[in-house]
């Protein structure tokens, strides 16, 4: 019987930390992006360009350290999520690759700013509708024989992963106003607040859209959140994402600066605890476990002695530069 704090639990809540980082820091960036063309060219759109340009790139570190840590802590099924989830993984990095030249050649070529523009608002809404996929085909189940993937090419592709994949593009959307409702003024703050109200209520009905349909996608998911005593603790879950909802919407009406921003992460963060409860400890559903498919005890620990080195520097460094570029920002730039 494995231990409650052994290596591969260590790892899995590494992990997934560095996934929630990423969704917390990058989600904004992607969440700008895809509301672009809601907002006016010239001044909103260089505003809402300038409230990232000093973060955008180093939010991805968390993407690099949660597919690095997959692939290194528990191999085995980072070799199974990438043969089934294959197809979405490659669309998402090409469209992070392709809006990171768009933000890069909007500056450098303004002649075609309106095109660059587009394929910036194409890459964000592209990655960020890409990952939703990724999740739902790995919540819905991978086909696994012999402890390799036995499924399909289109296994990934269904009504509930085409669902998560529109959920986290208005979540990631939501995370952009409000970011934008913290750092702007003038008119672009307006849109914002009236943006924020809009992805709020998608994002909401997405979360329950989901959060209802995933006890049924297998019989273990339904026990996880329904079966007796431990409803009494899942229940929490819905019970305090319903309790941040109503203290959203009291924010937006009286327009806080930072109170929507730091409730929509809360959502998120209720999102990934409703995560773990339908998956740990099973890190590809029904069929491996972080213990089947973890490294050898060593190559974790040595592992481990590094990421606790490095993970504290990463957050000291991002901390400094958020800490740096805080405040309002215009269309010059911040002030």
């Amino acid at each position: 019987m494995p231990m409650a704090f052994d290596l591969p639990t260590i790892w899995a809540f590494i992990i997934a930390f560095a996934i929630f980082a990423y969704v917390v820091m990058d989600g904004f960036d992607l969440g700008i992006g895809i509301l672009f063309p809601a907002f006016s060219e010239g001044r909103e759109r260089d505003s809402a360009m300038n409230s990232i340009a000093p973060v955008w790139d180093g939010n991805e570190t968390w993407l690099v350290l949660g597919g690095g840590g997959l692939m290194a802590a528990f191999p085995m099924a980072y070799g199974v999520i990438l043969s089934a989830l294959y197809t979405p993984i490659i669309a998402m990095l090409l469209a992070l690759i392709f809006r990171g030249v768009a933000f890069e050649f909007r500056w450098r070529d303004p002649r075609h700013r309106k095109y660059w523009d587009a394929a910036f608002t194409l890459g964000s809404i592209v990655a960020a509708f890409a990952q939703g996929i990724t999740l739902g085909g790995l919540l819905q189940g991978i086909s696994v024989d012999a402890r390799s993937y036995s499924g399909g090419w289109w296994d990934w592709l269904s009504p509930f992963s085409l669902l998560v994949g529109v959920a986290l593009v208005c979540g990631y959307a939501l995370l952009g106003a409000t970011w934008l409702i913290m750092k702007s003024e003038g008119s672009l703050l307006d849109h914002c607040y009236r943006l924020a109200l809009r992805f709020a209520v998608a994002t909401i009905v997405g979360m329950a859209a989901v959060s209802a349909w995933t006890p049924f996608l297998a019989n273990d998911y339904y026990l996880r959140w329904f079966a007796w005593p431990q409803v009494l603790f899942t229940a929490q879950v819905p019970l305090l994402v319903a309790v941040a909802s109503v203290g959203f919407f009291f924010a937006l009406r009286h327009k806080r600066s930072y109170w929507p921003f730091l409730i929509a992460l809360g959502l998120f963060a209720l999102g990934l605890i409703g995560l773990g409860i339908s998956l740990y400890p099973y890190v590809v559903p029904r069929a491996l476990t972080i213990w089947d498919a973890a490294a050898p005890a060593k190559s974790l620990g040595f592992m481990l002695v590094g990421a606790a080195i490095m993970v504290p520097i990463i957050l000291i460094y991002t901390g400094y530069a958020y800490w740096v570029f805080r405040g309002k920002t215009g269309h010059e730039g911040y002030h």
